[in-house]
């Protein structure tokens, strides 16, 4: 590795909220810089929320986080002229990185809703424990435990 680390910089908490988790979220939402945009789609997505559940959204949107979010993933390691899927505990910012990446995705691959209504609808199925995105954490779950015996690889 060259040159040093990047510095992981403060990141604020977002306009409503004042949450930095929600900050995240709507980066992560954002396509080309349009942050505005971001930020109505995610806001929106909280009001379709609180009229379903009449639950507050944060909530709703932590708890589907937790369901969404993996504690073990595979990487791949050649040892000795073979590669092995080794499986590994993830931390605690890959967790959130990639349990917001899931519900995104998982929310675009819906039909026929404008986007707002599907991270709605994905968001409110991942906190009952459904939905593509916890699908995707129980495959990756699945393959992590299938590999279980190549663990001693792990340094």
């Amino acid at each position: 590795m060259r040159g040093k680390p990047a510095i992981k910089r403060k990141i604020q908490g977002d306009p409503m909220y004042n949450d930095t988790d929600i900050a995240k979220f709507i980066n992560y939402i954002m396509r080309d810089g349009k942050k505005s945009t971001a930020e109505k789609v995610v806001y929106r997505c909280f009001d379709v929320l609180k009229e379903e559940t009449k639950q507050d959204p944060r909530h709703i949107f932590n708890k589907a986080l937790k369901q969404v979010s993996p504690l073990l993933e595979v990487r791949g390691r050649r040892v000795g002229g073979a590669n092995y899927q080794i499986p590994y505990q993830v931390r605690g910012d890959r967790r959130f990185v990639l349990g917001c990446r899931w519900l995104i995705e998982a929310a675009r691959a819906r039909k026929g809703k404008p986007f707002a209504e599907k991270m709605a609808s994905e968001i409110l199925d991942a906190s009952r424990g459904e939905g593509a995105a916890v699908k995707k954490r129980m495959d990756v779950h699945r393959m992590a435990e299938a590999n279980r015996a190549f663990a001693h690889f792990a340094r």
